[in-house]
């Protein structure tokens, strides 16, 4: 309940978002028509059409986006046509005629059966319309995703599809149509006062049959989508951000970080962040070893669609044994630099009691290949069980929202611990201990100084800690659902291959493409032998997640920072003079740098086509 009364209220918030402005002309054309037969169907109809295309396209993939934007365009065909029989007054008699015959012959007939019947049909005519105008607007409607609606559509996208997402949804858009009725209620008295007063009817009539046209024109443009969704998030997040904290009480849920478009799982930079709840309950288990709580039971495991390097395990059979279930994902760097620690837990308690599952949930489409996700198994030295959860089936189980995410089982099959992101690594293995010792396993090693010795030893290269004191650039994504800070003139254009120009100027976190790039939802692939990327960072590491082109030719690459090869600041996956292949689908190290950090502007100039960019880490 604490949710849906959390999604009406971001809901109508949007009335507040710049990117509501091209939806209010085809609004307020009812304004002047009674409430209940025009302005209620056509919020109706918008709200429902909104819900359902979200719904569809959160948990459906794909398919229905493209489909979207077929509904798109003929909505913008019939809200145009629309809005020039407002302007144009021959124009609409000429276009009406027909089917004010046809009315006029449906009138007659109903009239035989008395006026009531012809009272009726006039409203079904009258609500019909509207109701058909609402869905043309829903289908334009590209609501600005802040925080609420972010967290929305994360939930439908990894719970599936079912009533309780539809009807967050729904109830997203109930709040959006309350303000945007009370904005009509308004707006109606308003134009009857001009009407009376002026007897300006004809001409607040052609006023919203051009202001109904702009919108189109801006629509069609991407407007809602683009400049106006950028702007809009500024302008709510703030407010939607308050009401999350007021009405989540501590909701693990990661708001999306895309505009107008389903978002993947929680992102892996948001990961580092815990709880309240979180922090209170690591707060608890360091006083004199107190009794941990009990969280949960471990779910089945069912869901794998397959295990690496075990055969299928069950909850039932590992009844007995200290469990710890690692969620991850191989290109997600917080993961990356969590495994350390879980290898050495793993090697370090194998004998006393403890088993480690790694649980592998994909976020980008290539980890979704079990081929890559058993080489990047060998390659990372991960000797423990892996269940491959393409299907989110134990993320789910587990009503998790984060990479990466450990969950601490003990010996009766109870979740008694849990943890999420880098970090907290001596307070994970008192744990493990613990539950080892009430599990009655003997010679269990006490907590001691220097106890993560072991992970970090082992820390090299890109799983190496962050410096996060120094860390002032955010996880980026480079396909447009979750892009933000993008900065090259004109912005993306979706889906299709454009030439682009890096920007003149970067501010930091600020980001561009240039050469003849294909933005898609999740990557940008380049279309020809010669292009790059730039941004403006401050971090002491910068990844990117790289893949070679589709037919697998490797990609090669060079770097430069603030102009120049990186030298004793290049990353592992990068010579000194700035030289680099992309040769599989991964998160690639391209800049290391050692003393003070500082803003700089890094460049990676491709020269070879195909290849696909995914997201920036930093470290």
């Amino acid at each position: 309940m604490l949710l849906i009364v959390l999604a009406y209220l971001g809901g109508a918030l949007t009335i507040l978002s710049p990117c509501i402005l091209p939806v209010l002309p085809f609004v307020f054309a009812r304004a002047d028509k009674p409430f209940v037969r025009n302005g209620l169907p056509l919020l109706a109809g918008m709200s429902l059409t909104f819900a359902l295309v979200a719904t569809l396209a959160a948990v459906g993939g794909g398919w229905v986006t493209q489909a979207n934007q077929y509904g798109r365009w003929v909505a913008i065909a019939l809200l145009a046509v629309f809005g020039l029989t407002l302007l144009l007054p021959d124009f609409a008699e000429r276009l009406m005629r027909p089917l004010v015959n046809a009315g006029n012959r449906l009138s007659n007939f109903a009239q035989r059966d008395g006026t009531a019947a012809g009272g009726e049909s006039s409203f079904m005519s009258s609500f019909g319309s509207s109701f058909l105008l609402g869905i043309a607007t829903g289908l334009l409607w590209a609501p600005c995703a802040g925080p609420i609606l972010g967290l929305v559509l994360t939930g439908a996208a990894l719970r599936g599809a079912s009533a309780g997402t539809t009807l967050l949804l729904v109830a997203y858009a109930a709040g959006a149509a309350t303000s945007l009725a009370v904005a009509l209620l308004i707006g109606g008295r308003v134009f009857t006062a001009m009407k009376r007063s002026l007897g300006a009817g004809e001409w607040v009539r052609r006023g919203i049959g051009a202001a109904m046209l702009a919108g189109v024109v801006a629509i069609a443009l991407g407007f809602d989508t683009g400049v106006l969704a950028r702007v809009s998030t500024v302008a709510t997040s703030g407010i939607e951000q308050q009401l999350v904290d007021r009405f989540g009480g501590g909701s693990r849920m990661k708001p999306a970080q895309t505009a107008g478009a389903p978002a993947a799982p929680a992102a892996d930079s948001s990961a580092t962040h815990e709880t309240p709840a979180t922090q209170g309950m690591m707060r608890a288990s360091t006083a004199a070893e107190p009794a941990l709580p009990v969280e949960g039971k471990l779910p089945s495991l069912s869901g794998a669609v397959e295990w690496i390097n075990s055969p299928p395990l069950t909850a039932e059979a590992l009844r007995g044994k200290v469990v710890l279930v690692d969620v991850w994902t191989y290109s997600c760097i917080n993961c990356l630099r969590t495994l350390p620690y879980v290898k050495a837990w793993a090697q370090k308690y194998r004998d006393q009691g403890l088993v480690v599952i790694g649980v592998h949930a994909p976020e980008f489409a290539f980890e979704r290949n079990i081929d890559n996700v058993k080489k990047a198994t060998r390659d990372l030295g991960i000797d423990y069980p892996v269940a491959i959860d393409n299907n989110f089936a134990i993320w789910r189980a587990l009503d998790n929202q984060y990479w990466p995410a450990h969950y601490f089982v003990d010996a009766q099959g109870q979740i008694r611990y849990h943890h999420f992101g880098e970090g907290n690594y001596a307070e994970s293995e008192k744990v493990i201990q613990q539950l080892l010792a009430e599990a009655g396993h003997g010679g269990v090693a006490k907590v001691a100084t220097g106890l993560m010795n072991d992970g970090a030893q082992n820390a090299q290269g890109v799983q190496a800690a962050a410096d996060m004191a120094d860390v002032r650039s955010p996880e980026t994504y480079l396909g447009y659902e979750r892009a933000e800070h993008f900065a090259s003139p004109g912005g993306e254009a979706r889906d299709r291959v454009h030439d682009y120009a890096a920007p003149a100027q970067l501010a930091v976190n600020d980001w561009g493409l240039a050469g003849a790039w294909r933005v898609g939802g999740e990557r940008a692939t380049l279309a020809t032998n010669a292009g790059r990327i730039v941004y403006r960072f401050h971090a002491r590491d910068l990844h990117l997640v790289l893949g070679p082109s589709p037919d697998g030719k490797p990609v090669r690459f060079r770097v430069s920072i603030d102009g120049a090869a990186p030298g004793d600041a290049h990353g592992t996956d990068v010579a000194a003079d700035g030289s680099g292949t992309v040769t599989e689908e991964r998160l690639y190290q391209l800049v290391r740098q050692s003393g003070p950090i500082e803003d700089h502007t890094f460049s990676i100039e491709f020269l070879d086509a195909g290849v696909a960019a995914y997201a920036f880490t930093f470290g």
